[in-house]
């Protein structure tokens, strides 16, 4: 089970999700991100609360990072997660 809250600001799009991070949410959340993206927003993808991330998550959140989404992690688990998306040297 997710939750995603997107709300937009000045700067561009903010999309929030807690919960799990699985392939039952992917196309989901993918839709939003790309929605925003075609209208030209920054968008910052934030992981608050998701305490599993299953492959089809993570491939995700690679594909959502060379798309230009922003990714932040607010907990340990999702920090480690973000960081270690990065390129090296990044």
């Amino acid at each position: 089970m997710f939750r995603l809250d997107k709300t937009a600001g000045r700067a561009g799009i903010n999309v929030t999700i807690d919960g799990q991070l699985s392939a039952d949410c992917v196309a989901v959340i993918e839709t939003c991100c790309d929605e925003a993206l075609a209208d030209g927003k920054r968008i910052e993808l934030v992981l608050r609360d998701v305490r599993n991330v299953d492959e089809a998550g993570l491939a995700l959140l690679r594909r959502l990072e060379a798309k230009g989404v922003h990714l932040i992690g607010t907990g340990v688990y999702t920090s480690y997660l973000v960081e270690s998306l990065k390129p090296a040297g990044a």
